[in-house]
């Protein structure tokens, strides 16, 4: 894996995020760097959606500051979309169009040119083992297949950073192998990746993980860093520890 260095390709400074009265996002912090696979792991509510939708420039914050690559992803909007790749939660598929007829639409969404795009799409298909579904319309692929290509949309305009919202929840145990294998390799060519997710055993996947709880993190470092530091056995034990320490 690439050694991540230089400048944080994605920072977060002290978001905050008001709906009401409810605060989701309570000065979270954090900053992955180029070559640097980062987990934000917390329960649901934890403010793990909000705070990505901040750095994707989605939502307007109430405090703190968001930059990716150095940009302000709300005023310098366009400029971030072109260097970002996004994978939310619910990735926006045409489930009536194949899978190459969904990568097409994005490509011409990018604007990419026709040769770009068929040495892309063709390495994409290929990385995601989705080169023999190709003309499988998107409603007839598995949970596993159909975020495999979501992955691949996100990824056809060559984005610097990469940020995924649980792309593993509802995914069986084979594919959610593949998709981690398919990051470490993005992070393996300098890609800094951001991905949020609700189960503990993948914080070991990362490079740093950062414990997410009522929209503050609790605890942050390389996860064997992280145990040891705590004394923890495992990850589900030491984010009770860091909860019932936070009150």
């Amino acid at each position: 894996m690439a050694a991540p260095g230089g400048e944080p390709a994605l920072e977060a400074r002290g978001l905050v995020r008001r709906f009401g009265a409810t605060t989701a996002l309570d000065g979270l912090g954090l900053a992955v760097r180029p070559g640097e696979l980062y987990g934000l792991v917390g329960p649901d509510g934890a403010g793990k959606t909000t705070a990505i939708r901040a750095l994707a420039g989605l939502i307007d914050l109430d405090g703190g500051e968001a930059r990716v690559l150095g940009l302000d992803p709300i005023r310098e909007g366009r400029a971030v979309r072109e260097r970002l790749g996004l994978m939310p939660q619910q990735f926006s598929l045409y489930r009536d169009l194949s899978v190459m007829e969904n990568l097409r639409f994005f490509g011409r969404v990018y604007c990419l040119p026709r040769a770009a795009f068929r040495e892309r799409s063709e390495r994409l298909l290929q990385l995601t083992r989705l080169a023999p579904f190709a003309d499988r319309r998107a409603d007839a692929l598995s949970g596993g297949m159909y975020k495999k290509l979501a992955l691949a949309c996100a990824l056809l305009h060559r984005p610097e950073v990469l940020i995924l919202d649980e792309p593993t929840n509802g995914v069986d145990p084979v594919s959610r192998r593949e998709l981690w294998a398919l990051l470490h390799e993005f992070v393996h060519g300098g890609m800094a990746v951001l991905i949020s997710t609700p189960y503990m055993d993948e914080a070991e996947r990362c490079d740093r993980v950062g414990l997410a709880h009522r929209g503050r993190l609790l605890d942050e470092g390389a996860p064997l860093e992280l145990l040891a530091r705590s004394g923890a056995a495992t990850f589900e034990e030491l984010f009770v520890a860091r909860i019932r320490e936070a009150g």
